[in-house]
């Protein structure tokens, strides 16, 4: 990546979207965050420079910078990155550690925050914008759609679904062939065993449905 990165979003997944930038050599810009009491200050000597909406700064991307969304709340997540393609025309860029492994032949979207030993196997496919915690385990043939978030240390187990938007807590453990529905929820430490519907919240072992 020749352009340096705006990262969108100071706090959460920004610290360490930042330290995986930094050791791929690719130099971040500064920080954009909506929280008027950072400004000024810095991480790890990068600056927060001003507001996520503040056209003085968008203006850059695109032309001498790229982008990063490092906000964990997926709504708010789904926002800028609209912001983004409408008002810039841009994707934001991955942030994958180099201690991750990616199978040459699974596909990786826009956006996406890889922390260090993900691993996504062979003939995995994996959306935009989405959120691996270290050493979550996407296994080969594994389908993850957009904007969905992944503990850290869980194991998606071979041709496992996970729709858009959806949770899943860490240390969570789902097996194969299982589907995990549009804007589920999957409880810290739960082995799902049968698919989850679509908003459904499941926890516990195996996983139930939680009311």
């Amino acid at each position: 990546m020749e352009n340096p990165v705006i990262i969108l979003g100071a706090k959460g997944i920004a610290h360490p979207a930042l330290e995986i930038f930094n050791s791929n050599q690719v130099i971040v810009y500064g920080l954009l965050d909506e929280d008027e009491a950072l400004y000024g200050t810095e991480i790890n000597n990068v600056p927060i420079l001003g507001h996520t909406e503040d056209d003085g700064f968008l203006k850059l991307i695109g032309k001498k910078t790229e982008a990063f969304v490092a906000v964990d709340d997926s709504k708010y997540r789904k926002f800028l990155v609209e912001m983004l393609h409408e008002r810039r025309k841009v994707q934001p860029v991955n942030a994958i550690h180099q201690r991750a492994y990616i199978s040459t032949d699974a596909e990786i979207g826009h956006g996406n925050f890889i922390n260090a030993q993900v691993t996504v196997g062979a003939g995995a496919k994996v959306g935009s914008h989405c959120i691996f915690h270290t050493g979550a385990i996407i296994d080969h043939q594994a389908k993850i759609e957009d904007f969905v978030q992944i503990g850290a240390g869980s194991i998606i187990n071979a041709e496992v679904n996970i729709e858009e938007g959806a949770f899943i807590g860490s240390g969570v453990t789902i097996v194969a062939g299982v589907t995990i529905g549009k804007g589920a929820r999957v409880g810290a430490g739960s082995v799902v065993i049968s698919s989850v519907g679509k908003n459904e919240t499941v926890f516990g072992n195996p996983a139930s449905k939680v009311k």
